[in-house]
């Protein structure tokens, strides 16, 4: 009989929950949002589901203690990327202690854990003083649509989300900037060049200057837990065809920010450099914009919920430490709101790849962790 845990998690997987702001027509949240809706109202908790974006709910559950005291909130999000190239991403499949499947790792295992770690506490006899807040939110894939309508509604006095870590207690990750930057030309006919202005070429002042400044950003004294920040130029194109000169050429780039940073460097940055490119040349053309800002994250040097957390992984036989996560998540907006929040989930392999996988052992193990936990800043 396979442990509960891990049957939940099948059936999440199971769910398909694809972005659809990632996919066109992809199914969204609503089907894997009622599922949890039913696993937390059987478990005793009180729940509310509440639409983010049509058809996009966020699922919240809360145990209350039986005195007052601390509230800690556990969060994951359901949407996951798409599934092109992959043959059977709704059919969870274990094999060598590793459950493979869509959103398995990324991060239906982490769901899974903090959902039988509430209903776990509610059936061993709940709380005996504060408040476990459980939340299962949309979007975190694209807009982290859930978890800023999440922090609007609900406060605790610590957080975890549960996105997979390997069973690190992760206190920081850097933010990101996407950036847009366009160069303008003049069409005209390949054989008239006194006619034409070359927007790509143009576009060539523009990457060897990126390309120095990721340089220079690399080079700098790493942040501690975060590391250093950098940019690299992610989509470009422009043209026409072959005989014509480029009238535009549209560069999109993704500069990683640190915390030592002041908010918004990235596009100060970028517009500073497209204004020393006008200086030299005042037929350079260009506009930018800013598509995407999200913060970086630091767990509060002192707060005491990273080294409770150590201790309940410790009390379960497990070896852990501190430090960073490489990728963004919605801890950030967590921690914007003012909830002190670490990351800490179960790893494996296969991130938005086409084998995904995560290690059961370790689902069960932050399951058992976050019970102590739970029990241990409650209070």
């Amino acid at each position: 009989m396979p442990d509960r845990t891990i049957k939940l998690l099948r059936e999440l997987v199971s769910i398909d929950s694809v972005n659809p702001s990632l996919v066109p027509g992809g199914s969204g949240e609503n089907e894997i949002a009622h599922a949890i809706l039913n696993v937390m109202r059987t478990a005793g908790l009180d729940v509310e589901i509440t639409e983010v974006a049509p058809g996009r709910p966020n699922v919240v559950a809360v145990l209350e203690g039986r005195g007052p005291g601390r509230s800690l909130m556990l969060c994951g999000h359901t949407d996951t990327v798409g599934v092109q190239g992959m043959e059977s991403p709704f059919d969870p499949v274990e094999r060598d202690g590793q459950l493979y499947g869509r959103g398995s790792q990324d991060m239906k295992g982490g769901v899974a854990a903090m959902l039988c770690a509430a209903a776990d506490l509610a059936s061993s006899g709940g709380l005996s003083s504060g408040r476990l807040i459980v939340a299962a939110i949309a979007d975190e894939e694209h807009g982290s649509l859930g978890a800023q309508a999440l922090v609007k509604d609900w406060r605790a006095d610590g957080a975890v989300v549960t996105e997979p870590t390997d069973l690190k207690v992760a206190v920081g990750h850097k933010g990101f900037s996407w950036i847009e930057i366009t160069t303008e030309g003049r069409a005209a006919h390949g054989s008239r060049p006194h006619e034409g202005r070359d927007a790509i070429f143009r576009m060539g002042r523009v990457l060897g200057r990126l390309e120095k400044l990721d340089c220079e950003l690399q080079q700098r004294r790493p942040h501690p837990i975060q590391g250093t920040a950098s940019l690299h130029a992610s989509i470009v194109g422009g043209g026409r065809e072959l005989s014509t000169y480029p009238d535009h050429c549209v560069l999109q780039v993704e500069r990683r920010t640190t915390s030592e940073e002041p908010d918004g460097v990235a596009l100060v940055e970028i517009q500073t450099m497209l204004a020393a490119l006008k200086l030299e040349d005042q037929e350079f053309g260009y506009s930018t914009r800013l598509i995407l800002d999200r913060p970086p994250f630091e767990t509060p040097a002192q707060h005491e919920l990273p080294q409770l957390l150590l201790e309940a992984v410790r009390r379960i036989g497990r070896k852990t430490d501190r430090g960073g996560v490489s990728f963004w998540t919605d801890a950030a907006f967590l921690s914007a709101a003012g909830i002190p929040t670490v990351v800490f989930g179960p790893g494996g392999n296969g991130l938005h790849s086409l084998n995904e996988y995560v290690r059961v052992a370790e689902v069960l193990a932050c399951r058992d962790a976050l019970i102590e936990l739970a029990r241990s800043f409650c209070r």
